[in-house]
């Protein structure tokens, strides 16, 4: 009971900042006298402290207890073909550190490598030694297989889908006794734009990231859809127009909506248009915005194979919300019109299309919300409460 009331307060605190005792008894219904043993104790661990005291109301004045955002912290990892993006953050969710690479590994062992040494140096130069690390979140294209230690259906990194490549990762990460988790990065953007962007509040959303590649996080009921395997919302391996014979999902690199829809086929529908001086996707939806009628058509073109991917979705899944992010998927001026037309065509109830509010740092942003939700329990485990209030 006593660890019970210990949650409850530092839960409170946490939830809505910081508070006098009199202000946490009303809101936890607790008595005065056991959230003031609670605080004490929490003070005593490091998990709460005072910043004053509060002079409203008449008699003398309330202390002010706020959680400790520095009782621990988080680290956050973004894996992405082109750049790796390290963020650390307090238990408050406050970014103490940050730390933006290009990706020149050619190798799945350097990868891991570079993701280590990034990782130590965004530590340290938050002032942290590594003990002070709680919890460790990476984002990665794929599925991560804990069981074989696999990421499988990561194409576009060299080697990544290397048996035990996982293993090697988590390891290297695991310093002082972190907990490191390794999530796909389209699953982290759904959680990242739940938790801070464009899908506030809502419990039904489908996230949509397009860029050298193509994947789906899906959240229900506002919690991350993994599936039985890990595997939901891999729709690269989605069916596009007519698979070849004996070529079946399983076995195609990248798969038929990824060869269909991400970043290259953007730019081959382009050049077969006399689009021949656009050198990227970017290059064909900055055309595009200028008003050259080929760019317009390649982006409605497009539009429609993103509309055939969520109208399959949406039949299944029926979300509120589809966020689009990546780096085509960010240009939802130009896609949503065309792509709410083509479902409207095909589906009976359209989803609202709107674009990802946190750009580049989606994943980054996931993996430190995904982290904190850890931390703050293994923080209240570590640093004794459960176990001094048993022997209590």
């Amino acid at each position: 009971m006593r660890a019970l009331n210990q949650r409850l307060v530092l839960d409170r605190l946490r939830a809505h900042g910081e508070a006098t005792r009199p202000r946490i008894a009303a809101d936890t219904g607790l008595s005065k006298p056991t959230v003031g043993q609670a605080l004490l104790d929490l003070e005593q661990h490091g998990l709460v402290r005072t910043t004053g005291r509060s002079l409203a109301g008449p008699g003398r004045a309330a202390v002010v207890y706020q959680a400790a955002p520095d009782a621990g912290h988080v680290v956050g990892v973004d894996i992405g073909r082109r750049a790796l993006r390290i963020a650390v953050a307090d238990l408050e969710g406050s970014i103490v550190a940050r730390l933006d690479e290009p990706n020149r590994c050619r190798s799945a062992s350097a990868l891991v490598r570079a993701v280590s040494e990034s990782v130590e140096r965004a530590v340290a130069s938050a002032g942290l030694n590594p003990h002070e690390v709680v919890s460790t979140v990476v984002g990665t294209p794929g599925v991560p297989d804990p069981a074989t230690g696999t990421v499988h259906r990561a194409p576009n990194l060299p080697g990544w889908e290397r048996r035990g490549l996982l293993h090697e990762l988590v390891s290297a990460l695991a310093v002082a006794g972190s907990d490191v988790v390794v999530e796909n990065d389209a699953n982290l953007c759904a959680v990242g734009e739940h938790a801070l962007g464009a899908a506030l509040g809502v419990d039904v959303l489908v996230c949509l990231t397009v860029g050298t590649g193509i994947g789906m996080g899906l959240l229900v009921d506002g919690k991350l859809f993994r599936g039985a395997h890990g595997a939901a919302g891999e729709i690269a391996d989605l069916p596009f127009g007519v698979t070849p014979s004996g070529a079946g999902a399983g076995t195609r690199r990248p798969g038929p909506v990824e060869t269909a829809a991400a970043g290259q086929a953007v730019l081959a529908a382009a050049r077969l248009r006399g689009l021949t001086k656009a050198r990227s996707a970017k290059d064909v939806f900055r055309l595009a915005r200028a008003g050259d009628p080929r760019a317009l058509a390649v982006v409605e073109e497009e539009a429609e194979k993103l509309a055939y991917v969520v109208a399959a979705v949406a039949a299944v899944l029926d979300p509120r919300l589809i966020v689009l992010g990546g780096g085509i998927g960010g240009n939802t001026d130009l896609l949503a019109g065309p792509m709410r037309h083509a479902l409207a065509a095909t589906t009976p109830v359209v989803p609202d299309i709107v674009a990802g509010q946190l750009g580049e740092d989606a994943v980054l942003a996931g993996a430190i919300a995904t982290a904190l939700g850890t931390a703050r329990e293994l923080v209240f485990d570590r640093r004794g409460l459960r176990r001094a209030a048993g022997d209590g």
